[in-house]
């Protein structure tokens, strides 16, 4: 199994890919896509990609800090904030969202590159106030990017997931499936793999954002 630093690397070298992929697929953004609906309920593209903006904005706010010894949270403002900013930044023309997400990637990935052994080793406090170790967070920031490409629905699919951040991220979302089914569905779930049940069907399962270690913010 790779150790902490390879898996940091891998993530970071996934992140700064997703990066690219995404400002390449905004080069052509009109305003009349930006106000589109996007994926996400009640959420605009504009809405998604001030989101991304901004989350990126929040790593570099929480990697900063580690490299001062420091912890702190992931908005300046809390969850508050970090809507209002949201809201505030959806409407702006498309060649204002994109330079707004180009920016805030180059410092994030500038951040990057300062980052000492020491500071990842460091923490923040994400969106829901739980401890955030630096180790994990291009990850995270890799989800980030690949999910929310996506639910911009421009023409980015699941389809397109790079294999390596879905053999990673698999793995992450089957070891907490149990938990987030119902008893009945642990059951079949559980015959089924044991060849004493049919593939099961119509299962129910607890909202994603509520396992910390699967929050997208």
């Amino acid at each position: 199994m790779a150790d902490d630093g390879q898996q940091r690397e891998s993530a970071l070298a996934g992140s700064r890919a997703a990066h690219a992929l995404l400002l390449a697929d905004l080069s052509t953004l009109t305003d009349d896509q930006a106000r589109s609906a996007s994926a996400l309920p009640g959420w605009s593209v504009g809405h998604v990609l001030t989101h991304i903006a901004r989350n990126g904005d929040s790593y570099t706010r929480m990697m900063t800090a580690a490299m001062n010894g420091e912890c702190v949270t992931q908005y300046d403002g809390g969850i508050e904030r970090r809507a209002a900013d949201i809201e505030a930044g959806a409407p702006r023309p498309a060649a204002e969202l994109v330079a707004d997400v180009a920016g805030s990637i180059a410092r994030l990935e500038r951040t990057w590159e300062r980052m000492t052994p020491l500071a990842w080793r460091g923490h923040g406090l994400n969106a829901a106030g739980q401890t955030w170790p630096c180790e994990a967070m291009p990850f995270h920031r890799w989800r980030e990017v690949t999910v929310h490409h996506t639910d911009l629905d421009l023409g980015y699919s699941v389809a397109q997931w790079p294999v390596d951040y879905v053999e990673r991220e698999l793995a992450i979302g089957l070891r907490g499936l149990a938990e987030r089914l119902t008893v009945d569905g642990r059951r079949r779930t559980l015959a089924w793999l044991l060849g004493r049940g049919e593939q099961p069907g119509g299962l129910e399962l607890a909202p994603w954002q509520s396992r910390p270690n699967h929050y997208l913010c």
